[in-house]
């Protein structure tokens, strides 16, 4: 994090219009960009609110409040203007030769932090990819580097010392990372499927950003995970395996969480690492129960799941934070079905999670009867090193085996069976 006599002096601008397009008004998405401002390491001096039908088409806001935003930059010494919403390169030109200050958009501040956060190969490729993608449209009557802004906000990640600002390099560095993603995406395939091979299952935390997924991923797994009270403190996936004192042991996998206004892009640029989200057997879709956008960052998280295919995953909803709802009228989620209110943070009802995980887990197996003849006692073996065994006797027609499976490897038992 930035010293405070180095964070940028930023200031917000959104839009109000007649027919917004989420459940957020403009002052309160707002209240969230300046918590993104602040993870980015910036401090916001202010902030305004333009109301009109549509974003105008060359300077979103009007050149009227453009001129007054050029007053006020003046005036209150700021670095940075940050709008909260996606500008077109058109927009972002006409804005800076108006205002003479650096402009940039939400897109470019959560760019930003994904880029301060990511820690593996895969992450950093990711974010350089996005970022180049979103820079190549920007590119006409830019400098000859990406020092524009004289570093900050917008300006950081992987991509930042290795090349000028040409669109050609840009191009072929595009088709390089790509390059370099298809290795890696081979790389993670072929760990989840040395994963498959054995019995645990994959549970993944999903959520809101700072809806305390790190925190709960801590909690049950013992982990180091980062946990800070910061949007997106957390970017890489990390995977732990849980063994629970009464329970099946299983592997629990923290992802970056989401937000509202995330561009289809972005989420494009991270699909292999959503792909954790898609591949896992259970999801915990972790909710900050006393936040006041509660049920639109509910729906944004829904969103985002219904774009990477892992809607109809089985899901437990955890409303998190319970220890910060006393006094709350809010219904109480304990008995509701595949719903757990706990605090990750005080420990309390982890046992009631752990239990509804366990039941949860138990949906994806089924109890299988069979007999192995004695001369195929290479698949006694393999029931004992992927089920959890029941019962087994030595009889005169064979191995009899009771056992629970996964149903996929079930099935492949049984296919197995009907050669024998």
């Amino acid at each position: 994090m930035a010293q405070q006599k180095d964070r940028q002096r930023t200031f917000l601008v959104g839009l109000e219009t007649k027919s917004p397009a989420t459940g957020w008004s403009a002052s309160e998405s707002l209240d969230e960009l300046a918590r993104l401002i602040d993870t980015a390491g910036g401090t916001v001096v202010g902030r305004d609110i333009q109301k009109l039908n549509r974003p105008d088409s060359a300077t979103y806001i009007g050149r009227g409040k453009a001129e007054e935003l050029h007053q006020i930059a003046q005036e209150a010494e700021v670095d940075l203007i940050v709008f909260d919403g996606e500008l077109s390169p058109v927009q972002q030109r006409n804005l800076e030769a108006i205002v003479q200050c650096v402009v940039i958009d939400r897109t470019a501040v959560i760019l930003d932090i994904f880029a301060l956060r990511a820690r593996s190969r895969e992450a950093k490729l990711q974010v350089e990819l996005a970022q180049l993608n979103y820079m190549l449209p920007r590119m006409t009557g830019r400098g000859v580097d990406l020092s524009r802004l004289g570093g900050g906000i917008g300006t950081r990640g992987p991509g930042e010392t290795k090349l000028e600002v040409d669109r050609r390099k840009i191009r072929n560095r595009i088709a390089n990372v790509k390059k370099e993603l298809l290795e890696v995406k081979a790389h993670r395939a072929r760990l989840r499927q040395s994963r498959a091979s054995q019995p645990l299952p994959v549970v993944a935390l999903t959520g809101y950003t700072n809806a305390g997924k790190s925190t709960l991923h801590r909690a049950l797994a013992g982990s180091d995970v980062l946990a800070e009270n910061r949007l997106f403190a957390t970017f890489d996936a990390t995977t732990r395996r849980v063994d629970p004192p009464n329970g099946e042991p299983f592997l629990l996998v923290d992802t970056v969480g989401f937000i509202h206004k995330l561009p289809t892009f972005l989420v494009a640029a991270f699909r292999s690492t959503l792909e954790e989200v898609k591949e896992a057997d259970l999801l915990l879709h972790v909710v900050d129960a006393g936040h006041p956008k509660r049920d639109e960052q509910m729906e944004t998280v829904q969103s985002v799941l219904d774009e990477i295919g892992a809607a109809n995953k089985p899901m437990l909803l955890v409303y998190n934070k319970w220890d910060q709802m006393a006094g709350s009228d809010y219904p109480h989620p304990f008995r509701q079905t595949n719903t757990v209110a706990v605090s990750a943070l005080t420990g309390e009802n982890m046992d009631a999670l752990q239990h509804a995980i366990q039941q949860a887990l138990s949906a994806r197996r089924v109890t299988v009867e069979v007999t192995i003849p004695f001369d195929k006692t290479e698949w006694v073996s393999w029931i004992f090193d992927h089920g959890r065994m029941l019962a087994h006797q030595h009889r005169l027609d064979g191995t009899y085996i009771k056992v629970e499976l996964e149903k996929n490897l079930a099935n492949k038992l049984s296919r197995q069976l009907k050669d024998m």
